[in-house]
């Protein structure tokens, strides 16, 4: 008799590689597709949620054509496409550089910390992504999840999951088309996996 236990996952996938992201800029509400590469690198995530163990997963992703692209190319079809699942809203600092900020505005500046003047603060980020982790738990009770998503979402995501505050993403490191896999086992939330590219 199987008396195994089911544990809720949530599987997180940031898009592949687009030219914003291989040379660094912000990309929020930019709505670019992925290289060569980076279609490259989704198409290699095909099969993950299977080979994870993941049976029959609820889909949802970023309205976002770089993220829709993705889960095109890794044989996922979205049950759900919705705007609390997109990238951080850069505002000011959308299509420009960390160090360019840097030198150009704010020389100790860092998203987890100061937010994106014009976009979205930290508090706002942090509301949106308890919307979209709410949204993600009570799908849990039925099936598995994945999100195919953005880079600063997606740590974004892993740290309010854990009940993390969000400034903890600044330590989680998740590339384009890298992977994380959550699990709930008995009340104790993990990070079971993270990866990088399918294939790297």
């Amino acid at each position: 008799m199987n008396t195994c236990t089911r544990h809720p996952r949530i599987l997180l996938i940031r898009h592949g590689e687009t030219e914003w992201s291989r040379t660094g800029r912000h990309t929020g509400r930019t709505d670019i597709g992925l290289t060569q590469t980076g279609q490259v690198q989704a198409s290699a995530l095909a099969g993950i949620a299977q080979r994870l163990g993941l049976e029959d997963p609820y889909v949802v992703s970023s309205p976002r054509r770089r993220a829709r692209r993705t889960a095109e190319l890794a044989e996922l079809a979205p049950d759900e496409v919705g705007e609390d699942f997109a990238e951080w809203d850069y505002g000011d600092y959308e299509g420009i550089t960390r160090s360019q900020i840097r030198a150009e505005y704010e020389p100790d500046w860092s998203i987890w910390t100061h937010g994106a003047p014009g976009g979205e603060s930290v508090q706002e980020m942090t509301q949106r992504v308890d919307r979209a982790v709410r949204y993600v738990e009570a799908e849990l009770v039925r099936r598995d999840v994945v999100v195919v998503s953005h880079g600063h979402f997606s740590r974004s995501f892993i740290c309010r999951y854990l009940g993390w505050p969000i400034v903890y993403g600044a330590a989680v490191d998740l590339r384009p088309a890298g992977s994380a896999l959550l699990a709930d086992v008995e009340g104790e939330r993990r990070i079971e996996l993270l990866t990088g590219p399918a294939g790297a």
